[in-house]
């Protein structure tokens, strides 16, 4: 199991701004998995990859993918406190789920 955390890379987000991002997006989809779920990928590490795609357009469209075929996601919109207007979309992450699913929506990304 694994989960894939999709970040803007044209917002020129700073490494402690993305890191932040990246976390919340984590920690949202995994409250949107199943308890049964939440256990496996517990017990198995909780494996995380960051991805990286440029724009906003790509990162709903992942979202989408990843929703009609059943997986947890957790799309993260800033609260615009710091280097980002209000509401700009940042992350979103994808699982946890079984390691082929997650590929199938985010296979062909490369990596932060």
């Amino acid at each position: 199991m694994k989960q894939a955390i999709v970040a803007r890379a044209d917002l020129g987000m700073g490494e402690g701004k993305l890191a932040a991002q990246v976390a919340h997006a984590s920690l949202k989809a995994y409250e949107h998995a199943s308890d049964a779920v939440q256990r496996d990928w517990k017990r198995g590490g909780q494996k995380k990859i960051v991805l990286e795609v440029d724009g906003e357009r790509a990162l709903y469209e992942l979202q989408e993918r990843a929703k009609a075929a059943g997986l947890p996601t957790g799309l993260i919109r800033d609260a615009g406190h710091t280097q980002l207007d209000p509401d700009t979309p940042t992350t979103v992450a994808i699982g946890p789920a079984d390691d082929r699913a997650v590929d199938e929506i985010t296979g062909d990304l490369s990596l932060y």
